[in-house]
C-alpha cells in the first residue's frame, strides 16, 4: 500500500467491505471515534491526532504505528499489537489494554489513568512521566520498562514482572504491588508511601532516597546491607 493518503471515511468504507490490510496508511488527524477496526492490520500506520476514542480495535495490529498525539479515550484493545508503537503524549484514560503487545512502545508523557493493562506486555517500554494514576497494570510484563517520573498513584501492580525496570522518581503512593518482582528496579528517589509491597521482591533495589512511609513490607523480600543474601519481612 505504501503510504497511502486516506480520509477515514475511504478507510471505514473499505473495512466494511471486509478490507483489513491498511498498512502504511496515511490518517493524520483522521476521526475514527467509535469506529470498528477489530483485527485490521495497521502496522505502520500514521495516525498521529487521530481521534480513537471509544473505538473497537480489539486483536488489531498497530506496530510500528505513529499514533502521537492521538485520542484512544475508552478504546478497546483487548490484545492488540502495539509493539515499537509512538504513542507519545496518547490519551489511554480508561482504554482497554489487557493482553495487548506493548513491548518497545514509546509511551513517554501519556495519559493512561484508569486504563485497563491486565497482562499486558511491557517489556522495555518507555513510560516516562506517563500519567499511570489508577491504571490496572496487574500481572502485565514490564522488564526493563522505563517508569521513570511516572504518575502511579493507586495503581494496580500486582504481581507485575518489574525486574529491572526503572522507576527513578515515580509516584507510586497507594500502589498495590503486592507479589510483584521488582528485582534490580530503580526506585531510587521514588515516593513509596501507603503502598503494599506485602509479598513482593525487592532483592537487590536501588531504594536510595526512596520515601517508604507506611509502606507495606511484610512478606517482602528486601537485601540486607552486611549480606549478599536477601531476606524476608515478616
Amino acid at each position: 500500500m505504501g503510504n497511502e493518503p486516506m480520509d477515514a471515511n475511504e478507510l471505514l468504507s473499505r473495512y466494511a467491505a471486509g478490507e483489513r490490510d491498511f498498512r502504511d496508511a496515511e490518517l493524520p488527524g483522521a476521526d475514527l471515534s467509535g469506529a470498528n477496526l477489530s483485527e485490521a492490520d495497521l502496522r505502520e500506520a500514521n495516525l498521529s491526532g487521530a481521534n480513537l476514542s471509544g473505538a473497537d480495535l480489539i486483536g488489531s495490529s498497530l506496530t510500528d504505528a505513529n499514533l502521537s498525539d492521538a485520542d484512544l479515550r475508552d478504546a478497546n484493545l483487548i490484545g492488540a499489537k502495539l509493539s515499537v508503537a509512538i504513542l507519545s503524549n496518547v490519551n489511554l484514560v480508561g482504554a482497554n489494554l489487557s493482553g495487548a503487545e506493548l513491548s518497545g512502545a514509546n509511551l513517554n508523557e501519556a495519559m493512561l489513568g484508569a486504563a485497563n493493562l491486565i497482562g499486558a506486555i511491557l517489556i522495555r517500554a518507555k513510560l516516562h512521566a506517563a500519567n499511570l494514576n489508577g491504571a490496572n497494570l496487574s500481572i502485565s510484563n514490564l522488564i526493563g520498562a522505563n517508569l521513570s517520573g511516572a504518575n502511579l498513584i493507586g495503581a494496580n501492580l500486582s504481581g507485575a514482572n518489574l525486574i529491572e525496570a526503572n522507576l527513578n522518581g515515580a509516584n507510586l503512593n497507594g500502589a498495590r504491588l503486592y507479589r510483584a518482582n521488582l528485582a534490580h528496579a530503580k526506585l531510587n528517589g521514588a515516593n513509596l508511601s501507603n503502598a503494599d509491597f506485602s509479598d513482593a521482591n525487592l532483592a537487590k533495589t536501588d531504594l536510595t532516597d526512596a520515601n517508604l512511609e507506611n509502606a507495606n513490607l511484610e512478606g517482602t523480600i528486601l537485601n540486607v546491607a552486611i549480606s549478599s543474601e536477601p531476606s524476608t519481612v515478616s
